[in-house]
């Protein structure tokens, strides 16, 4: 996958400026770098929630990519195993899912009734569960509230879907755990140091 001269910004605000990166095509991959310097903003555009300027992305397209927030977007009152069942197709079971993330006794439980770290495996387990025709899966910030032990197995269990992962992160242990991580500083957001890797491209 290949990002090459993208071009964005919020107004008069550069966030990428002739922004160019090869990402691998397996694994978990890691962006880091500082808040605000355009990790997010690179997330949307890869997942069509942003229009570059210019630029090419040779990349999976929209449709085929998979996005969990930052925000959990999970909606109020309703139970874990609703929320799966909304991205699965008819008859589709959300149990699996959640056994996956660790959460099989909280298929009734609602939200509001769940802990923060909870609330994002529900998210996570979602996010998984529409990625059934997905070629990769984008992830800002997915372990945030979960402790280190359980995102050690929930890394596992994102590496067993055979799609890459491309995620953000601050945190040493999601850092740790990635299969590589590259170090981006902005903004205008630019690689500290590019890694080598081998989807049509889109040309803005």
């Amino acid at each position: 996958m290949k990002i090459t001269d993208v071009c964005f910004s919020y107004g008069e605000k550069s966030v990428l400026e002739h922004f160019s990166l090869e990402l691998p095509d397996t694994g978990v991959t890691a962006l880091a770098g500082p808040s605000g310097c355009g990790k997010t903003t690179l997330l949307r555009i890869l997942g069509g929630l942003e229009t570059p300027l210019a630029g090419t992305l040779d990349t999976p397209p929209a449709h085929r990519t998979a996005f969990l927030f930052q925000e959990n977007r999970l909606l109020p009152g309703l139970p874990a195993a609703e929320q799966i069942r909304l991205v699965l197709p008819p008859g589709g079971d959300p149990l699996p899912w959640l056994k996956a993330v660790g959460l099989s006794e909280e298929a009734k439980t609602p939200p509001d009734e769940l802990s923060g770290g909870m609330q994002r495996r529900v998210a996570l387990a979602r996010c998984v569960a529409y990625g059934r025709v997905i070629d990769l899966f984008l992830m800002d910030e997915p372990f945030t509230g979960i402790d280190p032990g359980r995102a050690r197995s929930l890394m596992d269990f994102l590496r067993s879907l055979g799609v890459p992962v491309l995620c953000t992160a601050h945190d040493a242990e999601t850092l740790e755990l990635a299969d590589r991580v590259i170090r981006l500083v902005g903004p205008p957001l630019s690689p500290a140091a590019t890694p080598r890797s081998a989807a049509s491209a889109r040309t803005f």
